[in-house]
């Protein structure tokens, strides 16, 4: 369902990687390796499509996402590092707001119910501004809970948490998966994933 072909990252005038390639269907996940500075966060921008591709294509559902924008971002969840929150609004706020610029209505308790899984929910009325970085992270990884996507792009998913944040964000990419949905991920920290994933290793 998501295949890259040769792909191809140019920084500046310095060639990060190429001919990357591989193929995912529903229920697989990628996990994506390299040293600080290999392209790890670009390979995920360009499958997102917020960097260009210098060489090779992306393919979702065997076209290319170039030639389906709109189809293909309403499959796709993204959680990079800009945690993209609103410091003066509550995590209820901002996760109403999120669903919103998604083109999704969401409940309450639907609200409610992503923040308790993220072990949030006394946080619930506060100010953002007002939360830890762990606690930021984790309302913006609630966004997971909340929203159905097919492809969950994820960029270090587990920095900033704690051991039971971590458990449950790992046991959301469990579920993810057994629902035939398919994810990308780059980490530093073991995943504990109870389906073994792919791995590429990008850079030297």
């Amino acid at each position: 369902m998501l295949e890259v072909i040769n792909l191809g990252c140019l920084r500046g005038e310095r060639l990060l990687f190429q001919d990357i390639n591989f193929r995912l269907e529903p229920g697989e996940s990628l996990v994506v390796t390299g040293e600080n500075g290999s392209g790890k966060t670009s390979l995920l921008r360009m499958l997102v499509g917020l960097t260009p591709l210098f060489s090779g294509s992306i393919q979702w559902k065997s076209r290319p996402i170039d030639q389906m924008v709109g189809e293909y971002r309403r499959e796709l969840l993204y959680c990079g590092h800009p945690l993209a929150l609103k410091d003066g609004l509550t995590a209820v706020e901002n996760l109403h707001s999120i669903a919103a610029l998604a083109g999704e209505t969401v409940s309450l308790t639907a609200v409610h119910d992503a923040l308790d899984q993220c072990g949030l929910n006394a946080c619930a009325p506060m100010p953002v501004r007002a939360l830890s970085q762990g606690q930021k992270r984790r309302v913006h990884l609630a966004k997971l809970l909340l929203l159905k996507r097919s492809l969950w792009v994820l960029d270090e998913p587990l920095t900033a948490l704690d051991v039971n944040a971590s458990r449950h964000i790992v046991q959301a990419i469990d579920q993810h998966l057994r629902s035939g949905g398919i994810a990308v991920l780059t980490t530093h920290h073991g995943l504990p994933l109870a389906f073994t994933p792919q791995t590429i290793r990008v850079g030297a």
